[in-house]
Parts: C-alpha cells; structure tokens; sequence
C-alpha cells in the first residue's frame, strides 16, 4: 500500500506542490508505518559476515552463552577477591584480583566478535542470569581454600565450553572467533593451573 502526498513549497512571490509517493504497511498493531528504504530495519541491508545466516545464527548464541559465563566467573573472582581471609590474604587477594583483570579483558572481545558477525549479544544484567551456566555464590562466608576450589571448576568448566563452541566454530569455518577462543582456552587452563597447584599444599 501507498499514499499519495502533495508536499507544500514556499518559493518568492509562489508556492509549488511537489508531489512524492510514500509506501506504507500494516504491522502487527493494525497500524501503517513508513517503511522506505531509509527506515526500514537492518535486517534487510547487506550482512556483515561472508559465513552466512545460518552461521551466524548458529555460532552468537555460543557466544552470547559464553559471555554470560565470562560475566558471571569475573564476579564471583572478585566476590572472593573482596571477602578472602586468612593467612594467606595477600597472596590470593592479589592473585583473584589478577585474574579477574583478565576475564573481564576477554568481555568486550566477545561481544564485539558477535556484533562483527552480524549478530547481537547480552544486553542487560537479567540476560546475564538467563544464559549463565557458571553458578553464583551468594553465601556470606566462605573458607580460603572453598573459594579457590570453586573458582578452579568454574575455570575447568569454562574451558569444556569454550572448547564446545571452538567446534561449532570450525563446522561453520569460522577461524576468526576460533583464533580468539583457543587463546582464551589457554588463559583459562593457567587460571585453573595456579589454583590447583595452591590446592596441592596440605
């Protein structure tokens, strides 16, 4: 459907009527919108990626799932961060705080890795809590070496994901994103590495 308009020209000493065609279509409300070229969604330009629809379809929602993790593992490094007691507290307080230094370095590169593809990514904290699978820990207290049990499965954990969507990366032949993960698998084994190893004392 279309309308048909007259738009109104004030020129010196007359006035002139340009006529101009405007497309219209129903939505979903009964209502007409203006749907020309310039206001139509971005859907419908070209698509960023040359992997294809199906691709990115498959390979944000991975991605999406991943940054949740990412968010969620970052907060809990610095929960524990925050409330670590003992004799060992300046040795785990400081060694949390770097490695949360890192996973929140990997946050942005996620999300901007979706965009580029064409897709979207976490929008809200809500989100966040949807597409988590890393569990929160909200108790008030908890011993030394419990936080740091934790946070060595949370990392192991994360490396068994990133490692699922290293696979649906290279099915769709996406070695960009694929290059990205393998590095943040090999973070994510030193973090789980550290941890470990400071389990090991008696």
């Amino acid at each position: 459907m279309a309308i048909h308009v007259q738009l109104l020209r004030i020129v010196p000493d007359r006035v002139q009527f340009r006529p101009l065609t405007i497309p219209l279509q129903k939505n979903a409300k009964g209502r007409y919108i203006d749907v020309t070229p310039t206001t139509r969604h971005m859907k419908e330009s070209a698509p960023i990626s040359d992997l294809g629809p199906d691709s990115v379809a498959q390979i944000t929602p991975e991605l999406r799932k991943l940054l949740a993790d990412v968010f969620a593992l970052y907060l809990k490094t610095k929960n524990f961060h925050w409330h670590v007691a003992g004799v060992h507290f300046r040795d785990f307080h400081l060694l949390l705080d770097e490695q949360a230094t890192q996973i929140l370095a990997m946050t942005d590169a996620i999300a901007e890795r979706a965009r580029k593809l064409g897709g979207t990514t976490l929008h809200s904290v809500g989100e966040i809590a949807k597409y988590q699978r890393i569990r929160d820990n909200n108790e008030e207290r908890v011993p030394a070496r419990n936080m740091l049990a934790e946070l060595c499965a949370d990392n192991q954990a994360l490396t068994r994901h990133l490692r699922a969507a290293h696979q649906i990366c290279e099915e769709h032949h996406d070695v960009a994103t694929n290059s990205l993960i393998e590095a943040w698998i090999d973070e994510t084994e030193r973090r789980a590495w550290f941890l470990s190893q400071i389990l090991q004392e008696p």
